[in-house]
């Protein structure tokens, strides 16, 4: 199924411009329909069953004359209207990628659950990347992954689960939305959620995925387990990453372990420390004697990986019942953006689904 999207404009030329941007970029997803005039535009938007109208500032449109579900917003020339007579604005004058992820969040927020696209899994995997060690670096460990799995052509998106965590320190994108919006739209029920992740998306230059962190902090400590598993749900559903990769938190309650149970691979991120080294044969310990009786042990999944190695002041675990994949030597004196491109050339990455 396509969203059927109507857009009334009284400026011939952008309307032919953007439906013929669409229709070329997005003939798979968009159903376009065009007008120029007002009362057929708003006669017709019933028979077609419209799912999105767009109209353009030079017209005024009542929303009681929308039909029920459907999402509608003025077209305006700055960005910096966000609000016009009451309605909900996107500027006309954007890439069309940011202009159809608004258009997806539009539809998200009004189609709700009554959506019949189709979903389905591609094999998608889920790496977590997590450390009972504080300062290993297992955020820069994740988001390099992400990088090392883009860089070979993988459809790679990259989730920050951490409370304080952001995924703004480690990628750069275009788009409006955030993991705030998603978190809303988790709250709510009352969107599309694959919709409105699509929507919120966005793209690094160097290829990985991301969602831009919450604009508070307390935002994400609001985000419940059932929310973060309904999130993943629909990542790993929605058919488009061939690698979902988790920056989540290390821990042994069950909403932590239940979110880690998500993941095809855990790795524990260490630096060989003797503190570090005590911290994860501690928190491995414990994890195998509290899954003596699960089917599908967690344990079991999981790997070693060594980050800020340095053999003068480190040294491997012994006597651990995980699988080592190997480590990466402490860069000394770079930005974070040289760090992730040295760190995501390493193999080790390539050894988490090896047995």
């Amino acid at each position: 199924m396509k969203i059927k999207l109507a857009i009334l404009e009284s400026d011939v030329g952008y309307l032919n411009r953007i439906v013929s941007v669409f229709g070329s970029k997005y003939a798979d997803k968009l159903e376009i329909y065009s007008f120029t005039e007002k009362d057929r535009a708003l006669s017709e938007l019933q028979p077609i069953r419209a799912d999105v109208f767009l109209a353009s500032d030079s017209f005024e449109i009542d929303p009681k004359q929308l039909p029920k579900r459907c999402g509608f917003s003025y077209l305006v020339d700055s960005a910096e209207v966000e609000l016009l007579r009451g309605q909900q604005t996107i500027c006309r004058f954007q890439k069309a990628d940011l202009i159809y992820r608004e258009i997806l969040s539009l539809y998200a927020e009004h189609a709700g659950s009554m959506t019949e696209l189709k979903f389905s899994d591609d094999g998608c995997r889920v790496v977590a990347f997590a450390s009972p060690s504080g300062g290993a670096g297992s955020s820069t460990m994740a988001a390099a992954c992400a990088m090392h799995f883009a860089a070979l052509g993988r459809k790679t998106l990259y989730l920050n689960l951490e409370p304080f965590g952001s995924a703004d320190d480690y990628f750069a994108g275009q788009g409006q939305f955030d993991m705030s919006d998603i978190i809303y739209a988790l709250k709510t029920r009352k969107a599309n959620i694959s919709m409105k992740v699509e929507s919120a998306v966005k793209q690094d230059p160097r290829g990985v995925y991301f969602i831009s962190q919450a604009k508070l902090a307390l935002d994400m400590l609001e985000l419940k387990t059932e929310e973060i598993l309904r999130l993943i749900s629909e990542l790993r559903l929605n058919g488009s990453y061939d690698y979902l990769i988790l920056d989540a938190p290390f821990g042994l309650d069950k909403d932590a372990l239940t979110v880690l149970h998500q993941a095809h691979a855990l790795v524990i991120v260490g630096d060989g420390t003797p503190t570090s080294n005590t911290k994860i044969f501690r928190a491995v310990t414990a994890l195998s004697m509290k899954e003596t009786n699960e089917d599908t042990p967690l344990i079991n999944r999981s790997v070693l990986a060594y980050n800020r190695f340095s053999s003068k002041t480190g040294a491997a675990i012994s006597n651990l019942e995980l699988r080592a994949i190997g480590g990466a030597p402490r860069y000394e004196h770079g930005t974070t953006e040289q760090l992730l491109a040295q760190l995501s050339r390493n193999q080790l990455f390539e050894a988490i689904f090896q047995s």
